[in-house]
Formats: C-alpha cells, sequence, structure tokens
C-alpha cells in the first residue's frame, strides 16, 4: 500500500510499475511470437512437404551425409524434411513430391535395425507412388556378398511403385569420396546451386601407439590384441561411451578401417581391441596386421574419433543395462562398462561369449573386480570350445525368466560383436524370449542396438 497522496510520488509509482510490466511482457511476447512463426511455418511446411531426406543408417554415416544433404538443400531455400527411414509412413510419402534416400546396409543385404521395421511394414506390399521423384544413396562394403544390398532393394521398390528416378542410384563403397562426390554434383543440380556446407571429414591425426598386448595367448582362435593410443599434444579427449575411431593404415590411406572405442575419456588413452585378421595365406589383413605385429611401440597412428550415435548410452544411461557380445566385441561393451562404473550405475548384465575359459577370458580381473563392487550383479560367460559348450544364446535361453524382468523393468540390450552366429543367434533368441513385436517396439525406442560387423 501506498501512504501518500503526493502527485509527484504517484507518477512515479505508476511509471514504475508501467516500466516493471513492460519488461516482463516483453519477453512473453517475443517467446509468442517465436511460437508462432514456428507453427506458421510448420502449417507452411504442411501444405507444402518440400523434399523428404530419409536415411538409414547402422553406424551413422547415412545419418551424417542426409544431414550434410538437408543443410545444402535448405541454403538453396528449398523446404526440407530429415527423417529416419522408419518414421515414415506411406501417406507421407504419397504426399511428396520429391525425395532423397541415404541407406547403409546391414550384414547381408538387410535394412539397419532402425528401418527394418519400414521394410516389413510398406516394402513388402503396394504403395502408389506415381507422383514421387527420388533419388537413392546407397552405402556399403564389397566385402560383402550383398554389396548395397538394401539401397538396391529400396530403388527397385520405389520403381515398381511407380516412382520416377531423378537420377541413377549412387553406390558408395566404405564412404569412397568419388562416389559421394557424385552425389554432391547431382544435388548441386537439382537444388540449383553451387554453394554447400563442408562434406569433408574431420582430417586424421597422429596418434601415438603407447601400448600393445595379447589378450589370449595360446588360444585356438586368431589373436586378440589390446592397443592403447595416446592423443596429440593438447588434443581434446571428447568421444563417449560407444564411440568409434577410423584409423588409416599405410599403404592404404582412402579405406579407413573403424573400431569400437574400449574406454572413456578417463583413462586418458583410446583403448581397442584389435582381431588379427589372417588370410588363408598366412597373410595378415592390411590394417590388423600392421597395428598388431608390424607397427613398433612409439608409432604415429593416423586416426580420428567418430560418433557412433546410434551405440551411445544417451537416452539409456539410466536404465538397467544388458550387455551382450563375443569376441573383439567386448570393446565397445568394456567402454560402456567403464562409463557406468563412473557414473555410479550398478544395474549391469553382462552375457559375453569366446572359445574356452583357459585362453579366452578377456579382461577376466576388470570383470572381477566390477563385481566385487556391485558394479556388474550379473555376469554369464560362454566358450563355445570347453567341454560344456555354450554360446550367448544359450545364455539368455537358460536366464528367459530373468531377462523379461530386467526388460519389463526397463532396461535396454546393448549387442557387439560378429554379425555372423552371435547377432544373428541372439536376436532369434531375444525373439523367442520377448517375442517379435516387443522387440521392434524395443529398437524403435532405442532400447536394443546394435554393433555388429
Amino acid at each position: 500500500m501506498i501512504l501518500t497522496n503526493d502527485p509527484g510520488r504517484l507518477a512515479l509509482t505508476a511509471a514504475c510499475v508501467f516500466g516493471y510490466g513492460l519488461v516482463c511482457l516483453l519477453p512473453y511476447l517475443r517467446v509468442r511470437r517465436k511460437r508462432l512463426a514456428a507453427a506458421a511455418a510448420k502449417a507452411a511446411a504442411a501444405r507444402n512437404p518440400g523434399w523428404i531426406v530419409a536415411y538409414a543408417s547402422q553406424t551413422g554415416n547415412a545419418e551424417e551425409l542426409a544431414r550434410q544433404t538437408a543443410d545444402t538443400l535448405g541454403l538453396a531455400g528449398i523446404t526440407v524434411r530429415l527423417a529416419e527411414l522408419g518414421e515414415l509412413t506411406a501417406a507421407e510419402l504419397q504426399g511428396a513430391e520429391r525425395a532423397l534416400f541415404l541407406v547403409s546396409t546391414y550384414g547381408e543385404g538387410d535394412a539397419p535395425d532402425a528401418a527394418a521395421a519400414f521394410a516389413g511394414r510398406l516394402m513388402g506390399g503396394a504403395v502408389p507412388l506415381k507422383q514421387l521423384h527420388y533419388a537413392v544413396l546407397a552405402l556399403g562394403d564389397r566385402s560383402y556378398g550383398h554389396y548395397c544390398g538394401f539401397g538396391r532393394s529400396l530403388d527397385q521398390w520405389l520403381q515398381e511403385q511407380g516412382a520416377q528416378s531423378l537420377f541413377e542410384r549412387i553406390e558408395v563403397d566404405r564412404s569412397a569420396p568419388a562416389a559421394i562426390a557424385a552425389w554432391r554434383q547431382q544435388l548441386s543440380h537439382l537444388a540449383g546451386t553451387s554453394d554447400a556446407p563442408d562434406w569433408s571429414a574431420p582430417a586424421f591425426d597422429g596418434w601415438l601407439l603407447a601400448e600393445r598386448r595379447l589378450l589370449n595367448p595360446a588360444s585356438v582362435g586368431a589373436p586378440l590384441y589390446h592397443l592403447e593410443l595416446q592423443a596429440p599434444t593438447d588434443a581434446p579427449l571428447n568421444w563417449q561411451s560407444g564411440d568409434l575411431v577410423q584409423i588409416a593404415a599405410p599403404g592404404d590411406p582412402a579405406r579407413a578401417r573403424e573400431y569400437s572405442i574400449a574406454s572413456i575419456p578417463q583413462d586418458g588413452r583410446v583403448h581397442l581391441v584389435v582381431r588379427l585378421h589372417l588370410h588363408e595365406d598366412g597373410s595378415c589383413g592390411m590394417a590388423s596386421g600392421w597395428l598388431c605385429r608390424q607397427a613398433e611401440i612409439g608409432d604415429t597412428v593416423q586416426m580420428r574419433l567418430r560418433q557412433h550415435k546410434r551405440f551411445r548410452l544417451e537416452g539409456n544411461a539410466g536404465r538397467p543395462l544388458i550387455l551382450i557380445g563375443n569376441g573383439s566385441g567386448i570393446a565397445g561393451l568394456r567402454g560402456h562398462l567403464k562409463a557406468r562404473a563412473l557414473a555410479g550405475q550398478a544395474r549391469n548384465w553382462l552375457l559375453f561369449g569366446e572359445r574356452n575359459a583357459e585362453h579366452d577370458a578377456i579382461y577376466s580381473e576388470e570383470l572381477d573386480a566390477w563385481q566385487r563392487a556391485g558394479l556388474l550383479p550379473r555376469l554369464n560367460l560362454a566358450y563355445s570350445r570347453d567341454a560344456e559348450r555354450s554360446y550367448v544364446q544359450d545364455q539368455l535361453a537358460a536366464h528367459a525368466d530373468e531377462l523379461r524382468a530386467w526388460v519389463d523393468d526397463g532396461a535396454a540390450i546393448y549387442v557387439c560383436g560378429s554379425l555372423d552366429g552371435m547377432a544373428a543367434g541372439v536376436d532369434k533368441a531375444l525373439e523367442t524370449i520377448l517375442g517379435r513385436p516387443a522387440l521392434d517396439a524395443l529398437t524403435a525406442s532405442s532400447r536394443y542396438r546394435r554393433d555388429v560387423y
């Protein structure tokens, strides 16, 4: 209450009140104006879908190229909807006039995990798309029998639905620069602009090979090595568990090899788990042979970090975690266990397979230490060459009730390791235990994530 009749003071008070109200009102008006503008833009996009840029990615390459594609179109003033392929409906495709598809292939010709629902829901039937003009960038690896298999299947299905190709499908072998440049050139023609964001990947840096040790001496399997790489001076250590590195071996600079990171930045070094690849004639793989045998401690390794968002913890960081893998797949799982231990997240269950307990008990001391500390309450190891042969999928079947209980409690499932045998067997075991609809729902909600090769 203002206890005065002085007109001057009353005027001053009124001015202060008005000024305070104006100060409070202006931010509200700015926020409201932004919301109205966003709503208007969304409505305009709905009336005029512009272009759809859809991606299907397993390790993130196709997603990154899709974002760069959308940025290029945006610079030309073209309205773009960037979407994961699995999010698209038949109605949305039928309402669009132009769509660019950037898709990778998983395993032997299959769709990436997040696009499997799209392949089953739409590509198994007819969706008239005579109004659609499209292009496909297919990413693959010629070392697999069904090179770019999913991209080719998608292209064929689109043609069968009456869609018209803007230009011939472009296929990319291991992110080959020439093929990506061809896609950029076609994109520039379509957008009517030569202006484009920088598509170049980060440069390789010289990391120091600081340590190397054999993890499975006397194993009947190929040698498995633990490597530690020291960052260049003052280089930031800014990866997350689940991320990858790309390494360019001498003599093979254009085909970088990817490896899962087995450490966290707090370790101070990038740790890798590399299996020495041996050819039938006894020679070694170019990258693994150099890393495991030819490079000397203290040598420089050309390497760069790469985000692998589909295998990061992200929204699953606070959930119970079920980690499943075999062989060198321990790398990605070890990174997650280290991150969980640092965060004090103790609801972790590891199911891991190797050949035999005597020679292939990889990182056993670490696993025992985490168990003693209460950070790994569930550990199931499977050895396929011991007297009682067992695989990780067998362990899943043996603990089906507990698995269902963990999933019902919100657990996320991460699988890392070999595509042949392990990953397929684990997927089938999970389908048997949980049911395919439930497993597909876990995939859609990012609670079932795989990094398999």
